[in-house]
């Protein structure tokens, strides 16, 4: 897979760029509108938040991202695809995030974003020639606990819906989480973003475990909440910090 690191991704990640780029994604009409709202966002959501330590640009720009297509601000979409970009975060990984979420959050939702991040795509010179292929060369599979979460999901729900239960294993589990060119760690990351955005915090504990047992630390985790507050509103967050305190309390026991 090539690789698209360009002079300004550079520039971003070397010279503290991110709060001028990151500026971009709001509009003018905030501060005409609402000159409190544009302070806040310059001085603590831009001048603060995103140049916390605690989480990569990156990283930041992943969650933003995928937050922003939950929730199905697709006006907001094209400036986040180009911030992610310009952050390290690699076309294949932006193909890979929509179609990893349209089983989380709807096609509908995969589908609106691809349309709005296709001309920066274009602008850029990513074809489709460049991106993951339908059919890649899958990541090996933990048997044991794939077998576990198998029976589990069988034995409570296959008298419910069989088709969810096989989809669920052939589709997600068996295919869609083992494709390469997003890393387990990050799939896990955009799913925790994706369930905090749509306030679905019940099933973020198998996902945020997942990504911390692929590297994704406590530290990480907490800033991951810290960041989508603004994105997705204080109420979301707090809705899903019982969840990562229990988390983050089971794994240090």
């Amino acid at each position: 897979m090539k690789k698209y690191i360009t002079a300004s991704a550079l520039a971003f990640m070397t010279t503290g760029a991110a709060a001028q780029d990151v500026s971009t994604t709001i509009p003018d009409a905030v501060g005409k509108v609402a000159p409190a709202l544009q302070d806040y966002s310059s001085k603590d959501l831009i001048g603060t938040v995103w140049k916390g330590e605690e989480l990569s640009t990156r990283d930041r720009a992943l969650v933003t991202f995928a937050a922003m297509m939950t929730m199905h601000q697709t006006e907001e979409l094209a400036a986040f695809t180009a911030v992610a970009l310009d952050a390290g975060v690699e076309p294949a990984e932006l193909a890979e995030t929509i179609t990893h979420l349209a089983f989380y959050t709807g096609w509908g939702n995969a589908t609106a974003a691809a349309t709005a991040m296709e001309p920066v795509f274009a602008e850029r010179g990513v074809t489709a020639e460049n991106l993951p292929s339908p059919d890649p060369e899958l990541l090996s599979l933990d048997e044991e606990a794939e077998a576990a979460r198998q029976e589990l999901v069988s034995t409570n729900y296959g008298n419910v819906s069989q088709g969810v239960v096989d989809n669920t294993q052939q589709l997600l589990f068996l295919d869609l989480w083992l494709r390469p060119d997003l890393e387990p760690r990050d799939r896990s990351l955009v799913t925790v973003a994706a369930l905090i955005a749509s306030g679905q915090p019940d099933q973020m504990s198998f996902h945020l475990n997942k990504a911390m047992d692929n590297g994704l630390t406590q530290e990480e985790a907490g800033a991951v909440l810290a960041h989508l507050a603004f994105y997705t509103g204080w109420p979301k967050v707090f809705s899903a910090m019982p969840v990562a305190k229990d988390v983050f309390e089971s794994r240090e026991g």
